[in-house]
């Protein structure tokens, strides 16, 4: 088995091998969403900067289109941004997006900045993503400069590497 590192300082990008800060948000419907209640099973962390901009909806249509893939992994993708419940339901469904989006509103940022993915000179989250397996164990980190997608094939090589 591989050591496990204790989780990150607050501030800090977790390194694989490491525990993902456990964190609690609402989703987009205002139910309370615990990251360590999937543990048994992957999870896919998606920081996003904001709802309803260009980048952020085709990476999370991308996502939406191809939900199989992430079920094929025993893989739950949650969003995160630091827009309201509320945005985030008007996204969802103007876009049915088909998994759960999470508020990271107030304390505004609070679960990007435990990831070290908030820009506080911006208010919004940096693109980070996150692979996390069913022990709560980091297992894939990419965080994507401003302005630049994320690659959807490099999910499916990390989710692959997994099984």
């Amino acid at each position: 088995m591989t050591e496990v590192q204790h989780a990150p300082a607050p501030g800090l990008v977790p390194e694989v091998g490491q525990l993902a800060p456990d964190f609690e948000l609402l989703n987009q419907y205002g139910e309370p969403v615990r990251l360590s209640d999937y543990r048994g099973g992957n999870v896919v962390v998606v920081f996003y900067p904001f709802a309803f901009s260009g980048i952020c909806t085709g990476e999370l249509c991308e996502i939406r289109d191809n939900l199989a893939t992430f079920a094929d992994s025993n893989a739950t993708v949650l969003g995160i941004s630091v827009d309201s419940k509320f945005a985030q339901r008007a996204y969802a469904e103007q876009e049915q997006l088909g998994f759960d989006l999470l508020a990271d509103f107030w304390p505004h940022g609070a679960v990007a900045k435990e990831y070290g993915v908030f820009d506080a000179s911006s208010g919004m989250a940096l693109r980070g993503t996150f692979i996390i397996d069913g022990f709560g164990v980091v297992r894939y980190v990419v965080v994507n400069p401003r302005g630049q997608a994320r690659d959807f094939v490099e999910y499916r090589r990390a989710l692959a590497d997994l099984e």
